[in-house]
């Protein structure tokens, strides 16, 4: 196999999807479903594999795409769609006719049935699947019957029937085909087992809670049983379709991925609900915005594609004016298409589906990230005038609840990537309340006396997480210590600065303090420089964040027990050991605090007494505050 190819492999991320082997010409020569993507794939390097055409690939391979799947089984749904779109030449057992099983409602029928098709068609109706098991689909159909109480026969059988079948003898139908049935209340019964299907929890169950109390305050008990049933089954039974959604029409996703002037676009095409197409556009040292670079990419892809628009496109990034965007596409279509960026909901999934997908491919292209990364250093030391490239940069960001528990963090990258074995927790110990200036001060202060005592020295920058007042009180510890030449910086966060004239919120840039310049710098949103700072501030708050919630637990802890008389160190270990948290202590009943090993009975009923007072027996209790009762 060809070593860029290896490479290509080896990139490949350890998640479960669909591999697609491809030509030069991009003709796709077999798809493959995989547990792993790069354990997989990399088994076709081998000889283990007895299969002839892997000989072939030698000759004929020259790319590997993929696609990411949440589970397994979507990537079986996913390789069955995408063999029955391509018909690779080497998919020669899986190159039948057959497809999975499908639940169809026809909602147009005056009496709706629920049916199980493998076919999906125009029809008007609603299909709801694939389902990857055959035994799952008929189990979802006979749970719809005894639940919701649809007609199981044909056509032909409910025109022509002169009496009632079995299915109403065991109350699973209302017989519509020879008894008078109330239609309004049949099509509720339809709509109800149509939103079980599309996984439409909150508003079914909502909806049968509803019909449960009108009919039991109309005396209708045996009406709101069957509603109390209808309820337990939709809490109990639901169950979701991720890789292939029927409800989803054609379709098409385009989700941009970016990190600074670099990213991937990835297009993803859907048919009747399911994935049959996924291609992948790298992008290079693009500094426009994410909206406008997302639109000139959809006016490019369809203009040359020979596939026309589909009736929507989901974008990533509400584009900065959506119907032109709409209004050319249906000019190509020769129909209307819709193009938005939806927020929630089934849709959205799919965009954060290509979105991840996109992330994936970024990291694993050949883009050489070692490149990239030196021109972002270098750009940094560009704008603000570094002494020297900052190969090694370190950040600083303070974390308080109400001026207590004040914790800091120092974290280091070195050529743009995290060096987590020089990362540093601090704690305050000369600041009582919330003064992040002074806090700053100490923190930088405590770094430097590092640095002067030949511990660790100080690197080629230092960001500080602020604003002017952080960065000034970082400046003066490093010239108090002796380092006024140490080049520093401070990234402050963007801030709300109102509504513009439709109504929607407005913020300022990112901006960057330097040291005796009067202005703050404002970085272009997709330039490397901003989201290499960017990155190294995020992972200075995360990191500052997770210590001060550590410590903010463990002053619950001790505040909680340290409290209660003859409850030490060790018996407070004891009682977090066995019992658990604080929460779990708390509602412990006596019985189960005394069989706390080595805690005592004595110190059970002072815990107990402590947290229900007007519960528990006078005990008295002998010795000191420490372990000894």
């Amino acid at each position: 196999m060809k070593p860029e190819l290896l490479d290509r492999i080896n990139r490949l991320p350890r998640r479960p999807g669909v591999y697609l082997m491809k030509t030069e010409s991009g003709e796709i020569v077999y798809v493959g479903k995989a547990t792993d993507l790069r354990s997989r794939v990399r088994s076709y390097a081998g000889d283990s594999d007895p299969r002839p055409f892997v000989r072939l690939l030698d000759r004929v391979l020259h790319d590997i795409d993929y696609v990411v799947t949440a589970n397994p089984k979507e990537a079986l749904l996913l390789e069955n769609t995408l063999i029955k779109k391509h018909r690779p030449r080497f998919n020669f057992s899986l190159r039948d006719d057959k497809n999975y099983l499908s639940i169809r409602i026809r909602t147009d029928h005056p009496w709706p049935r629920v049916d199980l098709v493998r076919a999906m068609r125009d029809d008007g109706a609603r299909y709801f699947g694939p389902y990857h098991s055959a035994a799952m689909a008929r189990q979802t159909v006979g749970l719809l019957n005894r639940h919701f109480h649809l007609r199981t026969c044909r056509d032909s059988v409910l025109r022509n029937r002169v009496r009632p079948c079995l299915q109403h003898q065991i109350g699973r139908c209302p017989a519509p085909c020879v008894l008078p049935v109330d239609r309004e209340a049949y099509r509720d019964d339809v709509q109800r087992a149509i939103l079980f299907l599309e996984g439409r929890t909150t508003e079914l169950t909502g909806d049968l809670e509803d019909a449960m109390l009108r009919a039991s305050d109309a005396l209708a008990f045996e009406q709101a049983a069957r509603y109390r049933d209808q309820l337990l089954a939709v809490r109990s039974a639901l169950e979701h379709q991720h890789a292939v959604r029927a409800r989803i029409s054609d379709l098409d996703v385009v989700a941009l991925h970016r990190e600074g002037s670099s990213g991937m676009i990835v297009v993803a095409a859907f048919e009747s609900g399911a994935m049959t197409q996924v291609e992948t556009f790298p992008v290079r040292r693009q500094l426009l915005d994410s909206p406008e670079l997302l639109t000139e990419l959809v006016v490019q892809y369809y203009n040359r594609s020979s596939r026309p628009p589909p009736p929507e496109v989901l974008l990533s990034d509400e584009p900065d004016d959506a119907d032109t965007l709409s209004e050319l596409l249906s000019e190509l279509r020769g129909g209307r298409t819709r193009v938005h960026a939806p927020q929630r909901g089934e849709k959205r999934k799919l965009v954060e589906f290509a979105l991840e997908n996109a992330r994936l491919h970024f990291e694993t292209d050949e883009l050489d990230e070692d490149e990239r990364l030196a021109e972002a250093l270098s750009a940094i030391q560009r704008r603000f005038r570094l002494r020297q490239t900052p190969r090694v940069m370190e950040c600083y960001d303070i974390s308080n609840f109400q001026g207590r528990q004040i914790v800091a963090s120092g974290v280091c990258f070195i050529d743009g990537r995290p060096e987590r074995d020089r990362y540093r927790r601090y704690r305050i110990e000369s600041v009582d309340d919330q003064d992040d200036f002074a806090s700053m001060h100490e923190v930088i202060s405590r770094r430097a006396r590092r640095a002067r005592r030949g511990e660790a020295p100080l690197p080629d920058l230092i960001v500080i997480d602020g604003g002017r007042g952080q960065l000034n009180a970082a400046v003066h510890a490093l010239r108090d210590a002796g380092f006024p030449d140490q080049d520093i910086i401070s990234l402050a966060k963007s801030r709300t600065q109102g509504t513009d004239e439709t109504g929607q919120t407005t913020r300022s840039a990112e901006r960057v303090f330097v040291p005796d310049w009067r202005d703050p710098v404002e970085l272009r949103a997709a330039s490397d420089e901003r989201f290499l700072l960017e990155r190294i501030r995020d992972e200075a708050h995360r990191f500052a964040i997770t210590f001060h919630r550590q410590q903010r637990t463990k002053a619950t802890v001790r505040s909680a027990l340290d409290d209660i008389r003859g409850i030490g160190p060790t018996r407070r270990a004891l009682l977090l050991e066995h019992v658990g948290s604080v929460k779990a202590i708390r509602q412990a009943t006596l019985p189960e605090l005394e069989q706390v090993p080595g805690l005592g009975r004595a110190a059970a009923h002072a815990v107990f007494a402590h947290f229900h007072p007007d519960e528990a027996d006078p005990v008295t209790l002998e010795g000191s505050d420490d372990d000894t009762l």
